[in-house]
């Protein structure tokens, strides 16, 4: 007996963009561009933890931000 089988383009690609408003480029682009604030976020922290007076809160408020960003979807 055959098990049906959803459409791996629909499931691995397709679905959550979906899920969130998106089209699967919009998706990517978002979440490139969270990917690259979070790198920078990494970077301060990087040098907080060299230099404890550098980037006291950057890090910490970035990371904020970006919490109360992708929260709500």
């Amino acid at each position: 007996m055959a098990r049906s089988m959803k459409n791996p383009i629909e499931t691995l690609f397709l679905a959550h963009p979906r899920a969130v408003s998106e089209t699967y480029f919009q998706h990517m682009r978002f979440a490139l561009w969270i990917s690259s604030q979070l790198l920078l976020a990494a970077g301060a922290a990087i040098i907080h933890s060299l230099v404890p007076r550098f980037c006291e809160k950057t890090a910490s408020k970035r990371i904020r931000d970006l919490y109360d960003l992708v929260n709500p979807r």
